[in-house]
């Protein structure tokens, strides 16, 4: 499974479950945000209706990572390395003052192309020497400044997501990233933009019957 939420501006956040086998989209939910307490009952009620997903490839928002391991105890999350590689790349920014930045950056750089079970320990080696070299470099630096914070909550980032990353190396079945979900959403949100003026009730409608016909071309192709 792939799961992401996408927001419509003010409006809410369009919740949606892939099958990554066909890239077919379950019952989506509709609310005014993302998060565990808004998705518990909608995933308990697919729970309820037999579904038990192996695995789920994800962002890192805590709440909802807290809830899908709660209600499924054995699935293997497959942390987005999209969004790691994003996030953390956005944090460092395009030009690091710090050696121990430009480094981080580099290997940030490479996490995306890894095809490989070689390609992954390289990467942990890498990163656990960088750890070596800098992490008390890194958390001697004042925090009052933006970018040696940003530094920091790098290195939280990876080490959090760490576990998570390479899944995806040991089962072919699994994503490593969320684009086939989110490339879905770039093609539905310009088809919803051009029905501004419908209620919020017709709103949800539409997005939910975008949804169904999405699915019924993938069923008949």
């Amino acid at each position: 499974m792939i799961y992401d939420g996408t927001y419509f501006h003010k409006t809410g956040c369009l919740i949606n479950l892939m099958n990554a086998l066909d890239q077919t989209i379950l019952d989506p939910l509709y609310a005014p945000k993302e998060g565990g307490n808004t998705i518990l009952p909608w995933l308990e009620a697919f729970k309820a209706q037999g579904l038990k997903p192996l695995y789920m490839t994800m962002d890192g928002e805590q709440s909802t990572l807290k809830t899908i391991r709660r209600l499924w105890p054995g699935i293997k999350i497959q942390r987005c390395l999209y969004h790691i590689q994003h996030e953390g790349m956005r944090w460092l920014r395009t030009y690091p003052k710090t050696q121990a930045g430009k480094e981080l950056r580099k290997l940030l750089l490479s996490l995306c192309p890894t095809k490989s079970v070689k390609e992954r320990d390289n990467f942990i080696d890498t990163y656990k020497r960088w750890l070596k070299k800098y992490k008390d470099f890194v958390f001697s630096l004042p925090m009052s400044i933006k970018a040696n914070f940003d530094l920091k909550r790098t290195i939280s980032l990876i080490d959090h997501a760490l576990p998570d990353m390479f899944h995806y190396l040991m089962d072919p079945n699994i994503p490593s990233t969320t684009n086939a979900i989110e490339g879905f959403h770039s093609r539905l949100k310009p088809a919803y933009h051009q029905h501004r003026g419908l209620s919020q009730a017709n709103k949800i409608r539409f997005l939910k019957w975008y949804c169904y016909f999405e699915n019924q071309q993938k069923i008949n192709n």
